[in-house]
């Protein structure tokens, strides 16, 4: 699945786990590259879980949104589904050929592999755009 947007369009957002695991860093992670590179707009998930009525208005606001969790706990799809919001994509990390390990980094080619998936779902016409 792609997101379908112009250019003039505002950028997803990205909502992602900041948990303890590999994955869950990882996650953070991937989204703050995401927003760095301008594929996504990155937004704070504990916000949204704490019920801030800035960040939940955001969340609400109807734009496309990448919900990246690290493992099946599936944390940031449980705050957005407290103020009925439905990702457009929610992907578990875990379920990529990563396993959830505490106390160490997932490996960097597997950081990248994942960053270049999701670069090419957020990029209209799917066509990279950072080297």
């Amino acid at each position: 699945m792609m997101f379908e947007r112009s250019p003039d369009d505002p950028l997803p957002l990205v909502y992602a786990c900041s948990g303890c695991s590999n994955v869950a860093q990882l996650a953070n992670d991937l989204a703050l590259r995401l927003d760095r590179a301008r594929l996504a707009e990155m937004s704070c998930i504990a916000g949204v879980g704490g019920d801030v009525p800035l960040l939940v208005r955001r969340a609400r606001s109807g734009r496309p949104i990448l919900a990246l969790d690290g493992c099946p706990l599936h944390c940031v799809k449980g705050c957005l589904a407290r103020h009925e919001v439905v990702p457009t994509l929610h992907l578990t990390l875990s379920e990529h050929g990563l396993k959830k390990r505490y106390g160490e980094d997932c490996e960097a080619q597997d950081a990248e592999r994942l960053f270049v998936e999701l670069e090419h779902l957020l990029t209209p016409g799917g066509k990279r755009r950072c080297e």
